[in-house]
This record gives C-alpha cells, sequence and structure tokens, in this order.
C-alpha cells in the first residue's frame, strides 16, 4: 500500500492575544461589505465664538435626529435617581424634558449675522443709545441650571446704529446656551463691536441664579453684576469714574447722568 506525501511538522503556534491574532501582530481588517457602515464624522466642537460671524452649531435637522437619544438620555437619568420611568406620571417626562432642553438652548441654532445683516442704518448720530432691562434667560453650563435677570446695554455710535428690537435679539442668542455670566457679557459686548465698530460698547448683565458652591451646599437668589466694556474708558460712559459694577449697574437702570 503506497503512502501518501509526508506532511511538514507543523511549526509551534506562539502566544495569541485575546483577540486571536499573534502577539504582536496588529489584527487584520475584516471584508468589507454592504453591511459595513462608514464611520461618523466627528462632531465639530461647539465651542462658543465670541464674534457675530460664528458657525451655527445646531441645525432643526439636529434636532429632530437627536430627540430620541436626548430622551433616552432623560430616562436614564430618572433611573438613576431611583425612579420608575415606566409609571404613569413620567411616561412622557423624557421626551417633554429633551424638548425643553432644545428649547431653552436654541440660541445654538442661530447667529447673530442671521439678525444684523438687514438692521444696520447710517445715521450721523452722536448721542449714547442705551436700552435697559432686556429679560434674559439662560443655563449655567457647570450644574446646568437656569439664571434669570436682565441686560442693559449702551454704544456710542459711530456713523451707524442699530435697531433697537436687535439688541434683545443678540441677548436672546447668547443666552440661550450653556453660558457662565461673564461670556455672556463679552459676547454681547463683541457682536455689537465687530457689527457697528462704534465708538465704544458697555454692557451690565444682572442675573439671579441657583448655583452649587459644593456638594450639600446650595445658595438661592444670588444677584450677580457682570460688566463688559470695549473701545472707550468707564468715565466715558457716566461722566465721572465709576466706582464698582453695583453702581455702573444702577446707573445703566436709572439712565446715564
Amino acid at each position: 500500500m503506497e503512502k501518501g506525501p509526508v506532511r511538514a511538522p507543523a511549526k509551534p503556534r506562539g502566544a495569541r492575544c485575546s483577540n486571536g491574532f499573534p502577539e504582536g501582530e496588529p489584527p487584520r481588517p475584516g471584508p468589507s461589505g454592504p453591511a459595513d457602515k462608514p464611520p461618523r464624522p466627528e462632531a465639530k466642537s461647539a465651542q462658543p465664538a465670541d464674534g457675530w460671524k460664528g458657525e451655527r452649531p445646531r441645525s432643526e435637522e439636529d434636532n429632530e435626529l437627536n430627540l430620541p437619544n436626548l430622551a433616552a438620555a432623560y430616562s436614564s437619568i430618572l433611573r438613576s435617581l431611583g425612579e420608575d420611568p415606566q409609571r404613569q406620571g413620567l411616561l412622557k417626562t423624557p421626551w417633554r424634558a429633551a424638548t425643553a432642553m432644545q428649547f431653552f438652548t436654541k440660541g445654538y441654532q442661530e447667529t447673530i449675522s442671521d439678525v444684523l445683516n438687514d438692521a444696520i442704518f447710517d445715521e450721523d448720530h452722536d448721542e449714547m443709545v442705551i436700552v435697559k432691562d432686556i429679560d434674559m434667560f439662560s443655563m449655567c453650563e457647570h450644574h446646568l441650571v437656569p439664571f434669570v435677570g436682565k441686560v442693559h446695554i449702551g454704544y456710542l455710535p459711530n456713523k451707524q446704529v442699530l435697531g433697537l428690537s436687535k439688541l434683545a435679539r443678540i441677548v436672546e442668542i447668547y443666552s440661550r446656551r450653556l453660558q457662565v455670566q461673564e461670556r455672556l457679557t463679552k459676547q454681547i459686548a463683541v457682536a455689537i463691536t465687530e457689527a457697528l465698530r462704534p465708538a465704544g460698547v458697555g454692557v451690565v448683565v444682572e442675573a439671579t441664579r441657583a448655583g452649587m458652591r459644593h456638594p450639600g451646599s446650595s445658595s438661592f437668589g444670588r444677584v450677580g453684576y457682570k460688566g463688559g466694556f470695549m473701545g472707550i474708558k468707564e468715565a466715558s460712559f457716566t461722566g465721572d469714574q465709576t466706582r464698582n459694577v453695583e453702581d455702573l449697574a444702577t446707573r445703566m437702570r436709572t439712565g446715564w447722568p
């Protein structure tokens, strides 16, 4: 009886990783096919821009696409708090909360240039323009709690003026985002400066918020004053030296001397 061909002895197998490939050898890519999905593009950073020509981080389409994921996240939060998202009182809460959060942060869907391009007028006006007590609602980015208040804006025109209602729109666009009071003040001042190139801009944000100092201790009803100036000195706004931000806020609420 004839013997078949003699096989060469098998080489000893080296140690293998948990993924089945020899140590030191990277995994080989599998066959591509219809089931393979293209990698999702990385989300653009929504780092807040100060200027009025910043990008629009979110669109209406994004809202529709992301709403289910946002609602699912709220369901997870409820479970983590020890609640049952399936009980009657909470059945629609995740969707309501997701929709509300998108509404509270709708400033991400707009840019300043959307509302200012047709509202800048050439005027030989050299008196201070003041708009006081602009309502403001925002969300603190540190604890996702709301803070509300008033914004007071004054600027010295330089051959151009802005429709008064547009100052309120600037406040709305920047406040309806995750914010801190200092950045909100600066963004409003920078947007007006870039749009009008005025002789100077003054902005005061007067807000009441519920903030956490540290775990286990909370503070409610605090009023914070933040002032921002660009272009000219504080003395040019008030006629004399402004002593502090609280004094400036009082002057802006009651009118310039």
